[in-house]
């Protein structure tokens, strides 16, 4: 998911985890953060990109907590404009808007 976010902008953890990877890949600064799973269940990691990390490998983040600053220049398809937010379990994406709070659907009423 590419949400818009131009250079500086600060990333919050969409859940709390670990951070598991903060680094260049590709030329672009990306971060990851896994979440705790059930024994022997996958865990999902969220990857966030391309970002500056403000935190280090290993740090425990909690939902909300800046985690790093959108990047500038960074080789990637939206470099400069947006931030691409995933959600992964293994190899398999995910919806990362399953990690929101849910709401109830909006229902329109009639005026008066």
């Amino acid at each position: 998911m590419d949400l818009a976010a131009p250079p500086g902008t600060p990333v919050r953890a969409a859940a709390g985890g670990r951070v598991s990877f903060a680094g260049a890949v590709g030329g672009r600064g990306v971060l990851v953060v896994t979440l705790d799973a059930p024994a022997g269940a996958a865990p999902r990691r969220i990857t966030y990109e391309p970002v500056r990390a403000r935190v280090a490998v290993g740090t425990a983040v909690a939902a909300g907590e800046v985690v790093g600053v959108t990047e500038a220049g960074a080789a990637s398809h939206c470099a400069g404009r947006c931030l691409h937010w995933g959600l992964l379990r293994g190899d398999a994406y995910l919806d990362p808007l399953s990690l929101l709070p849910r709401r109830p659907p909006s229902r329109l009423l009639p005026p008066g």
